[in-house]
């Protein structure tokens, strides 16, 4: 089993390979075009700006590379909002994967101010894929982020904060995407992972 995770200027990557190594994973780190073409399961994780993750993306010719493998893939956190095909911040054109804008949480809901980013744990609800096999509606995961991906039909998990109910996962053909960080939720998050390598079997 080849599990590669894609390199490139985005933070957090450490803590995916140690939570991989912790499921008996040793995953791949590498920007190769061969090696993550020949994986058989890609990790596509990060934490970010939009803009200037995109950039570096294009010029290291990582973009055609992603969009046109046929492995499973897993989006994670900024991962996720790359995938689709705009995001507010720095009014970017992402991957397009996912035919969605990524917009930012308001700033308050019913005259409350909402605390933006959202940093903690939050649930996870109307599951939907076998990447969620063994988990519960409602139990919870951990997010970093003040940019979020509307409901839509691609959405696998759902999540609200500060008013907004938005899709805190997605799928579409072999991408998998995720806002919240499995590599940082504790049992739920490696039993995530495990049913993702578990999806490169099948």
């Amino acid at each position: 089993m080849k599990v590669a995770i894609v390199k490139y200027n985005a933070g957090n990557i450490c803590s995916v390979i140690n939570a991989l190594r912790r499921i008996g994973v040793q995953p791949l780190l590498t920007d190769s075009p061969e090696a993550l073409q020949e994986a058989d399961c890609v990790i596509f994780p990060g934490q970010g700006e939009a803009s200037n993750t995109m950039a570096h993306l294009r010029e290291n010719g990582l973009v055609q590379l992603i969009l046109g493998l046929h492995c499973p893939v897993l989006g994670i956190c900024i991962g996720q909002q790359l995938l689709c095909a705009h995001s507010e911040e720095g009014n970017t054109p992402c991957l397009g994967v996912f035919e969605h804008t990524v917009r930012r949480f308001p700033a308050s809901s019913a005259g409350q101010r909402v605390k933006i980013p959202q940093i903690g744990w939050n649930t996870i609800e109307a599951l939907q894929s076998p990447l969620f096999s063994g988990i519960a509606n409602g139990d919870f995961v951990y997010f970093v982020h003040s940019y979020y991906v509307p409901d839509c039909a691609e959405a696998i998990a759902r999540t609200s904060y500060g008013g907004v109910t938005y899709a805190s996962a997605l799928r579409r053909g072999n991408f998998y995407a995720t806002q919240f960080h499995p590599e940082k939720s504790g049992d739920v998050g490696l039993r995530i992972l495990h049913n993702f390598i578990h999806l490169c079997h099948d």
